[in-house]
């Protein structure tokens, strides 16, 4: 019985070392693993797209862009315009939570009109379009 306690006794002589050293190894990456958790927690849900400062400002100069094409811009660099100002009111629409279908309405009148409509509802949710 001697026998078998000598033999635990020297395990754990041999072995603590090696534990206690892996240890001390690991304590500060856990550390900064719960310091960066409590960190996430504390900041709250991390917003998604740029900030509305940002996209507002985007849209006022595509907008301003598009009203001061000289005639004879090529349809395309027009298209693309309307495009771009599409993209970033769907974007605007999105981070102050307004209802649109401008990613439904196909390209004419009707989607004329549901810009009008976005631009108003954008304008009436407190972001300055144009």
């Amino acid at each position: 019985m001697a026998m078998v306690g000598n033999l635990v006794l020297l395990a754990v002589a041999v072995i603590a070392p090696s534990l206690l050293f892996w240890v001390v190894l690991r304590v500060p990456r856990v550390v900064d693993a719960v310091g960066s958790y409590v960190r996430r927690r504390r900041r709250g849900p991390v917003p998604v797209g740029p900030p509305i400062e940002q996209l507002a400002a985007d849209l006022r100069r595509v907008h301003r862009v598009m009203v001061e094409f000289p005639d004879g811009t090529s349809a395309v660099k027009r298209y693309a315009a309307r495009q771009a100002y599409d993209a970033l009111l769907v974007q605007a629409c999105a981070a102050v939570e307004v209802r649109h279908r401008l990613d439904t309405v196909v390209e004419g009148m009707d989607r004329d009109i549901e810009r009008l409509r976005v631009e108003e509802a954008l304008r009436e949710a407190g972001v300055r379009v144009s």
